[in-house]
This record gives C-alpha cells, structure tokens and sequence, in this order.
C-alpha cells in the first residue's frame, strides 16, 4: 500500500493526466465515432473531433492537470494537437488502405498518443 501511496505522489501530474485524458477521449472519440457513423469521411471526422477536442482539451488539462489558465499557452497547444492529427490521419489512411476496421484502429491509438500529448504538454506547453 506504501509503493501505491508512493507511486501516486510521485506521478500525480501524470495519473490527473490520464484521469482528465479519459474524459477528454471520450468526448472527443464520441464526435470523431458520430461523424464517422454519419458516413463523414474519417478525415474530416478526425478533424472535427480535433477541433471540438482543442477546444474543450486546452482548458481541462490546462487548469485541471497543469494549474495553468494562461492563454499564451494556447498556439504550442494547438501544434501539438496539430501533429497529433496528422500522425493520427496517417494512420488511419494507412488502415484504411489495409481495409482496417476505423473504429478499432482510432481506440488503438488512443493510449500511444496520449503519452505523446503528455510529454509535449508536460515539456513544451506547460513546461512543468
């Protein structure tokens, strides 16, 4: 119980990230599924999930995560989100090509961007 206490201290940025991470996945994979489900190309569902999760992203991990309100912030956010799209539609182009199932592949990739996002944030925007 000790190395749990422990490894909670040591890592809380990184377990709220996560935390706030699922709720912002949710919302943002459910735009991204709606969109696709509507027969929306999986491009332009990806970027409008992008978009709407820019939006609602910068301010739950900026204030939740990073106890950080500062709008200054806001432009390396959206690189990074920007370069989150673009590896991410790659992929999914990729998959499409292999004839992948979308839906499954998006899920995939939720976890290995997310450490990305992380790190980025952490060392780029926020800086922490």
């Amino acid at each position: 119980m000790e190395k749990l206490k422990n490894f909670i201290k040591n890592n809380r940025k990184f377990i709220l990230f996560l935390f706030v991470g699922g709720i912002n996945t949710l919302f943002g994979y459910s735009i991204f599924a709606i969109f696709l489900w509507l027969g929306v190309h999986y491009s332009v569902a990806a970027l409008l999930s992008t978009i709407a999760g820019i939006l609602f992203n910068f301010t739950t991990f900026g204030r939740l995560v990073f106890d950080n309100k500062s709008y200054s912030n806001l432009p390396k956010f959206i690189l990074i989100y920007v370069l989150n799209y673009l590896l991410g539609v790659g992929l999914l182009f990729l998959s499409n090509q292999f004839g992948y199932n979308l839906y499954f592949v998006q899920a995939v990739l939720i976890l290995p961007t997310a450490l990305l996002r992380f790190i980025l944030m952490k060392y780029f925007v926020y800086k922490t």
